[in-house]
Order: C-alpha cells, then sequence, then structure tokens
C-alpha cells in the first residue's frame, strides 16, 4: 500500500503508528495513515482487517482532581 522511499510500517508492526498520514480530521478525532491504520484521538486504532486496539492512555497524561 504504502509507496514512500523507504517504506512506512507495515499495519500489523509494533511501530505502525510512525507511518505517514494520509488523512487527517481532528475535527471529527481520527486520522488515517498509509498503510491503512485508523488512529483516533483517544489513542485507540482501527487496523486494516478491523481488529480495533483499545485506546493505550498513559496514567500520567490522566489529571486527577483532588479537594483539599
Amino acid at each position: 500500500m504504502c509507496q514512500h522511499q523507504s517504506p512506512c510500517p507495515a499495519a500489523y508492526s509494533a511501530d505502525r503508528e510512525s507511518a505517514r498520514l494520509v488523512a487527517h480530521h481532528p475535527e471529527q478525532g481520527w486520522s488515517l495513515l498509509c498503510n491503512g491504520v485508523v488512529l483516533f484521538e483517544d489513542t485507540g486504532e482501527l487496523l486494516p482487517d478491523g481488529r480495533c486496539i483499545a485506546p493505550q492512555r498513559s496514567r500520567g497524561a490522566i489529571q486527577v482532581m483532588t479537594t483539599a
């Protein structure tokens, strides 16, 4: 699928998210990579075969508010 030199990582490789953007729709919360992976703003992914990768938010990115 990818025509870049050097080719982007395959959709099923561990570094699949480093492929180049084909379409970016921040208003809808998703982006399409040239390897066919759809990335969602919540860090979830949809692979070309329809499999879903659950969001991988790090605990450090979540803000917790506490009261004194």
